[in-house]
């Protein structure tokens, strides 16, 4: 694998020359600073072993050779790191790529929104209500979402808070899959508690059915066990969004001689934050890590190219990739162009599909959701124009959660608009529940509606 050369004008505080969107604005930089040296004492989140494996996995995908399933909360909410919370979203992906390795056939890549999805980006810097005005909640890792004015001063202490949350919700995954947890051959340890009630739990059960029977002849005819099937590997991902954290735990490696953000395995970079001369670019093209970067309708061609040389400039296979989020309304338009874009620089990356971020609309009551039907249009769209375009996609990227909430309308229970108040539970983005998840899988498993 090509080894990418250390920026020699890059340094992990680099980007404080440069301007710095969504960042909050702190009013004691003497706490900021302090805290920032003490997350930069204490031990790394993941290791670089991890993060160059998950790179090999990611350069398999941009070959066709294995799929990425990215998934999690839009938001994480630390008072909701329980153990019970955990084992849910582990459930949940874990039944989602087994029903995608079966139709797949490949390797599925597990990498978690978690253990550090705590900051979201904001339109407006300020929210109003009653006539007043306080800084807008931009995650737990900045302020809170009361709206008192002591509620949403930004505060650098939580940023300690939030660093052992990723730490306790790192260790206990680790500890589940490390004991057993993830066994192909006990998928049932993985059933949550209204499997029962889900349209799709008869098809999911009938394959869990096939897994179990397959690896039982294998070993009953081979007469050794599989022990790959014991346990699978899984990745945290979030959006490198806070600068001052993802800092703070930036290493300079002397047996790899590349710095690491050991705060994940795999960040990115959202839409709002990939300015070419920006601060998150900046920090962003000196990591080792596999990072991502959100592409929408405004991306022009040339501000994708240009992206593409800053943060990948030697072409090392794994490093780059693009997640497309334009909507179903305008993925037709867009990611052809996007994809001639990309090809006409020569650079290898892995394309993944976000099929909900385009899709977010605002219903009269105020509720922010998306339509499952708008969700599957889109996916089955990029699947599409990838073949027409002579490659194929290689990862959905998605906000779901193991927990029965009704956030997004439609799905084999036909939510609709009525039905959102009913466990409307996320403080930021709607994400898909559990039956609308696994739906998703069922669709990815049959090729995404894209002839074989």
């Amino acid at each position: 694998m090509t080894q990418a050369r250390i920026p020699s004008d890059w340094h992990p505080a680099s980007w404080q020359t440069r301007d710095a969107a969504q960042q909050p604005n702190y009013s004691d930089q003497g706490r900021l600073e302090a805290v920032v040296g003490q997350l930069s004492q204490l031990p790394p989140l993941v290791t670089s072993w991890e993060v160059e494996a998950l790179k090999e996995h990611l350069a398999a995908a941009q070959r066709g050779e294995a799929f990425l399933l990215q998934g999690g909360d839009c938001a994480e909410n630390l008072d909701e790191c329980t153990s019970d919370n955990i084992v849910q979203k582990l459930k949940i992906l874990l039944q989602m790529s087994l029903v995608m390795l079966i139709g797949q056939r490949k390797p599925i890549i597990r990498v978690g929104r978690m253990a550090g999805q705590y900051a979201k980006p904001r339109s407006a810097d300020y929210e109003t209500r009653d006539g007043q005005s306080l800084p807008s909640y931009r995650g737990d890792l900045i302020n809170r979402s009361g709206f008192t004015a002591a509620d949403r001063e930004p505060d650098p202490e939580i940023m300690l808070r939030a660093y052992g949350r990723a730490a306790l919700t790192l260790n206990f995954v680790r500890s589940l899959i490390d004991g057993g947890f993830a066994d192909l051959h006990h998928p049932e340890n993985w059933d949550l508690d209204f499997v029962g009630e889900s349209a799709t739990a008869a098809e999911y059960h009938e394959l869990v059915k096939s897994v179990s029977n397959s690896l039982d002849f294998f070993e009953a005819i081979t007469g050794e066990p599989m022990h790959r099937t014991h346990r699978v590997e899984f990745y945290a991902s979030h959006e490198g969004l806070h600068l001052p954290y993802e800092q703070a735990q930036t290493r300079f490696l002397p047996h790899r001689r590349r710095w690491y953000n050991l705060t994940t395995h795999f960040p990115w970079v959202g839409m709002r934050t990939a300015d070419l001369s920006g601060a998150h670019v900046e920090y962003f093209r000196g990591i080792a890590n596999p990072v991502a970067v959100k592409i929408g309708t405004g991306m022009s061609d040339e501000h994708l190219q240009a992206l593409l040389h800053v943060l990948n400039p030697h072409n090392e296979p794994g490093r780059l990739t693009l997640i497309t989020r334009f909507g179903a309304k305008h993925i037709d338009e867009h990611l052809p162009r996007v994809i001639r874009a990309v090809r006409a620089t020569g650079s290898s990356v892995l394309w993944v599909c976000d099929p909900m971020h385009g899709n977010t609309e605002t219903t009269a009551e105020g509720y922010k959701t998306r339509r499952f039907d708008n969700i599957l249009a889109e996916l089955r769209a990029a699947a599409r124009i990838h073949q027409e375009q002579g490659g194929c996609l290689g990862g959905v990227h998605l906000e779901l959660t193991g927990e029965n909430v009704t956030e997004c309308v439609g799905g084999a229970r036909g939510l609709k608009e009525s039905d959102l108040a009913r466990a409307y539970k996320s403080q930021v983005d709607p994400r898909l529940n559990y039956e609308q998840a696994m739906e998703i899988a069922m669709l990815i498993a049959g090729r995404l509606g894209v002839d074989a």
